[in-house]
């Protein structure tokens, strides 16, 4: 991992196309703004994390009757 140190207003740029700038820090929250094309995905990894979880406890409240039904939904 690299680590670096950044000041307000200051940014670095990841390959030819993608900028992140310290927007504000206050109060211990830094704020960072991110330029890169619409085709790259930018999302929180708490999001992430908490949509793994969700998926993994859907799949943990299912009984055996309710996955036979799925599979007989999806022809299998």
């Amino acid at each position: 991992m690299l680590v670096l140190s950044r000041k307000l207003d200051e940014s670095i740029v990841i390959g030819d196309n993608i900028v992140i700038k310290v927007v504000s820090i206050d109060n211990g929250a830094v704020k960072l703004g991110i330029e890169a094309p619409k085709d790259i995905s930018i999302i929180r990894d708490e999001l992430i994390q908490e949509v793994k979880k969700s998926n993994i406890a859907a799949v943990h409240k299912m009984d055996e009757s309710t996955i036979s039904e799925l599979s007989k939904l999806l022809g299998k």
